[in-house]
């Protein structure tokens, strides 16, 4: 369950970070996610959170930095992933989670998710506003169930731009 919960809120944190169309500079961005579930991180076994570093791996990302409550890390946005509306991440429906409803007014954004499949089931919502094209702060909230495990879970994203070159740090892939 907590490599699901975990993986949902990596995919949350990215689909804050694309979804602004033309609005968003490319580059070197860092992300800060709080929760809830983010605290529980310390009580994870040292094999699952091996398992959960793997993950991270598989879609480009290297494991957040996770403390109180909070997991920041450094995501490579290009200029082709700056100018998606919807995340291709999200539009290739790994997780068995539909986009409805995936609007943006200005630098106002909304995108809403139906889940249905064994292991999750629920429906969330992710929104935010770009305060500038180097800065955002969002929020998503996901009711439903995670292998049987209910789940209600608030997260909140902020995002600032830090470079246009992004270093080492590799830009998301679908692992697929």
């Amino acid at each position: 369950m907590q490599k699901i919960i975990f993986s949902l809120s990596l995919l949350f944190a990215v689909s804050t970070a694309n979804s602004a169309e033309s609005h968003m500079r490319p580059g070197l961005w860092e992300m800060t996610t709080t929760s809830g579930l983010l605290s529980l991180v310390p009580m994870i076994p040292p094999d699952q959170m091996q398992n959960l570093m793997n993950l991270a791996k598989q879609y480009g990302l290297d494991m957040p930095k996770i403390n109180n409550g909070a997991a920041t890390s450094q995501v490579c946005i290009t200029q082709e992933m700056a100018n998606q509306k919807i995340p291709t991440v999200l539009n290739q429906n790994q997780y068995g989670c539909d986009i409805k409803n995936a609007v943006q007014t200005g630098n106002d954004y909304k995108i809403n998710l139906t889940c249905e499949n064994t292991v999750l089931k629920g429906k969330g919502i992710t929104e935010g506003i770009f305060t500038n094209p180097e800065s955002f702060t969002g929020r998503t909230e996901f009711n439903g169930v995670v292998r049987g495990n209910p789940v209600n879970e608030r997260a909140y994203t902020d995002g600032r731009w830090i470079s246009e070159d992004c270093g080492t740090v590799k830009p998301f892939r679908d692992p697929r």
